[in-house]
């Protein structure tokens, strides 16, 4: 994974939704302020649930502090529609089929499930400066508490 004060690759575009919009832009357009990349694995789930709408409750907080909070799936944007009406998610949420920003954050890894093996990015967050630094990390979140952690950390830099 990538380590905190190393440089992200920007070089590659998500779909995104913003403010019930969709678009496809640049990663490095994303960060145009100091940036909170929350990744979980799919939409309606139990603990992604419960990991994107702690920050949805807080994400005026955030926006205070000065962070962006993107939130990255391999759902459709079509399927965050729905999402962020149903959860009240007033922030960013990106559609990453191919794990662009995975790759990116070195940060695939090797899950099982019901007996089979296979690879996904990491349920992880990254707070990213704007020149695509990497300020912090979450490894493994806390989905009860992600907001609560990631606020501390935001205290800590």
């Amino acid at each position: 994974m990538i380590e905190t004060g190393e440089k992200i690759r920007t070089d590659f575009s998500l779909k995104i939704l913003k403010k019930g919009e969709e678009r496809e832009l640049p990663f490095s357009d994303i960060l145009d302020q100091k940036t909170i990349v929350s990744v979980y694995m799919k939409n309606n789930t139990s603990s992604c649930d419960r990991q994107t709408t702690d920050l949805a409750i807080h994400a005026d907080w955030f926006e205070k502090k000065g962070y962006n909070i993107l939130a990255i799936s391999k759902d459709s944007c079509r399927s965050h529609i729905k999402y962020a009406e149903k959860l009240g998610i007033s922030y960013m949420l990106a559609s990453d089929p191919d794990y662009k920003f995975a790759k990116a954050a070195d940060s695939i890894i090797e899950k099982k499930m019901y007996g089979k093996t296979f690879t996904g990015p990491s349920r992880s967050a990254f707070v990213i400066d704007t020149d695509g630094t990497i300020l912090a990390t979450i490894k493994k979140i806390d989905t009860k508490a992600h907001a609560e952690e990631l606020k501390a950390l935001i205290e800590s830099l």
